[in-house]
């Protein structure tokens, strides 16, 4: 097979956001896909970085995008659908456009009115980890993970079959449901976890005011538990804000378990408390 074949046969994606999550996915398309990824990021030091690492080959522009088989807008959410509308301007008529932000709701609402709305997919693959920048991407972060589409009814169809072949490429299961019941489930099951080790993170450091002390007696259980408390500020203040009618549910009941919590503690009911855990104890059954 000449090299000028597969030049003109390999598929094109564009990367637009050149963090965790979008190196990642640039990484999964090369190894996987066979894909050429290039990449746009208003951050210079990231291009950089993204090309040196090899997970882009080049550094475009939006007037680029117009032949691109994908393009992956995985920018903060309050950013994702400015720079959508952007994208639906410049592309083909054949071009997916996907995006990764976990609040969908304002996004898909946004977008709905735009003249090429059906080559959008709203998708969220529920992965990460605490660490950003190029330097975090990961292949395999994705494996065995759920991706989620949002109004599939709104996408072509083709194209949507083709963010399908892309999740089961990347050995994730997809689940497809609406932007607001995506928003709400998200708030408890990522959302919450994400202020529950900030705040405990915070706590901690204001009351131990020596840092050896932490590093010392911190247990595992400790680590695994602020872990996400090294989550970038600038990636979640936007979601908190964008997805705050539900994120504020979901602290109120969080909220009201730890009062509840504590008045037992301090009226020394054991039996309650042992009770409280037991409850909680059931997540093993669902997270095996």
């Amino acid at each position: 097979m000449s090299s000028l074949f597969l030049f003109l046969t390999m598929k094109k994606a564009v990367i637009i956001g050149l963090g965790l999550i979008g190196g990642s996915f640039a990484l999964e398309l090369k190894k996987r896909l066979q894909y050429t990824v290039v990449g746009i990021d208003k951050n210079p030091q990231h291009l950089q970085e993204a090309l040196a690492l090899g997970i882009i080959s080049e550094i475009i522009d939006y007037p680029q995008i117009s032949d691109a088989d994908l393009v992956l807008v995985a920018v903060p959410v309050n950013r994702i659908a400015q720079v959508v509308h952007e994208v639906l301007d410049h592309v083909g008529e054949n071009t997916l456009v996907m995006d990764v932000g976990s609040v969908k709701e304002s996004i898909c609402k946004e977008v709905a009115q735009h003249p090429r709305r059906s080559q959008f997919v709203a998708a969220h693959p529920m992965a990460g980890t605490e660490y950003s920048g190029p330097q975090a991407a990961l292949y395999d972060l994705f494996d065995g993970k759920v991706m989620a589409l949002c109004e599939v009814e709104k996408s072509n169809w083709k194209l949507l079959d083709r963010a399908l072949d892309i999740s089961k490429a990347l050995n994730m299961r997809v689940k497809m449901m609406s932007p607001t019941d995506h928003d709400l489930h998200t708030a408890y099951v990522s959302h919450l976890s994400h202020v529950s080790s900030f705040m405990l993170g915070k706590t901690v450091l204001e009351i131990e005011k020596d840092e050896a002390q932490i590093f010392d007696l911190a247990s595992t259980g400790f680590a695994s538990t602020v872990r996400l408390a090294k989550s970038h500020p600038q990636m979640w203040t936007p979601i908190f804000l964008e997805n705050k009618t539900n994120v504020l549910k979901a602290l109120t009941e969080y909220i009201k378990n730890l009062e509840n919590f504590k008045h037992l503690l301090e009226t020394d009911q054991a039996d309650a408390i042992t009770q409280n855990i037991k409850e909680a104890n059931y997540i093993r059954k669902i997270l095996k």
